[in-house]
């Protein structure tokens, strides 16, 4: 039971942080001037009756079927990994990762389990 009780806790902790962290992204200039080019954009596509792919297509210099051919030519590169930020509740560590094989974050998973440590993921970039 006290397992339960202890997830629960540790679960209402990253909300209240998480929370603080979106109230903090709200108050950004830089998110309400996107947000804001979002919104005119859709209103724009929304008026010429466009969607994102037809914006994509007009403002990409290569055709679609070009640059997808191109890819596979070029040999033998793959795609680059997706960066994982994580931040451990307990010490407020975080760790930046593109791989699963971060010595931190394996110290972290043998610890309190890869099931908590995935909690801990606080966004992914490209």
């Amino acid at each position: 039971m006290s397992s339960l009780l202890s997830n629960y806790m540790q679960m209402e902790q990253q909300l209240k942080q998480l929370q603080s962290e979106l109230d903090k992204l709200q108050n950004d200039d830089r998110l309400k001037a996107e947000l804001e080019f979002k919104e005119k954009l859709e209103a724009l596509m929304r008026e010429f009756d466009k969607s994102a792919a037809d914006v994509i297509a007009l403002l990409n210099p290569k055709p679609a079927a070009q640059t997808s051919a191109a890819a596979p030519a070029s040999g033998g590169t793959r795609r680059k990994r997706k960066l994982k930020i994580y931040k451990n509740p307990h010490t407020g560590e975080v760790v930046e990762t593109r791989g699963g094989n971060q010595k931190t974050l394996k110290a972290w998973k043998d610890e309190h389990g890869p099931d908590a440590v995935e909690s801990w993921l606080v966004r992914v970039e490209e």
